[in-house]
């Protein structure tokens, strides 16, 4: 099944299912949550995916200005880590805890993250400790780290790097 976040469409259709579950109309006031959910025979994928690098609409040099501002808001998230902070492990904690309250969480959970960076002026070595850091905050939120770990591990990929990792699911910017 082809679902699209964006520009990036994934081909999910090797996998038992997948769900666009920040789709769901229904959800808990304050819910935030990952953008698909995918099953496998021996584990869910929960990703998130974040592109600044997506195309403006119009083309007008107004839009271009304000999407490169938005760009290097974006950077400076990822900087100091108020995307992990704010972003990201919320939204896992809450798929997560949408997920369980479903009776959906039977097998491990691999969190992925796509970053569209192809745009962005990010120094791609500081991408190498992100997956470190974003792991760290999935375990500790807190004074003291979740005695259960929810995550098994995580992923952070570009879209150069989402086929090594999941060759199975082919994505496209259409």
């Amino acid at each position: 099944m082809k679902m699209r976040e964006g520009e990036l469409e994934f081909d999910f259709s090797a996998a038992k299912s997948s769900e666009k579950l920040d789709a769901v109309k229904t959800r808990p006031e304050g819910m935030m949550l990952v953008d698909f959910i995918v099953e496998e025979e021996k584990r869910l994928l929960m990703i998130e995916v974040k592109d600044p690098s997506c195309k403006s609409k119009g083309g007008n040099s107004d839009a271009e200005v304000a999407l490169a501002k938005e760009r290097n808001e974006f950077v400076k998230k990822v900087q100091n880590d108020t995307l992990i902070a704010k972003e990201l492990t919320p939204k896992a904690r809450d798929s997560y805890t949408y997920l369980h309250l479903m009776k959906r969480d039977s097998k491990p959970v691999l969190y992925a993250f796509l970053l569209g960076a192809d745009k962005l002026t990010l120094d791609h070595a500081l991408l190498l400790g992100f997956k470190d850091r974003l792991l760290a905050s999935l375990r500790q939120e807190a004074d003291q780290p979740w005695a259960r770990y929810y995550v098994a591990d995580c992923v952070v990929l570009t879209e150069h790097t989402w086929k090594d990792a999941f060759p199975q699911y082919p994505l496209a910017r259409v």
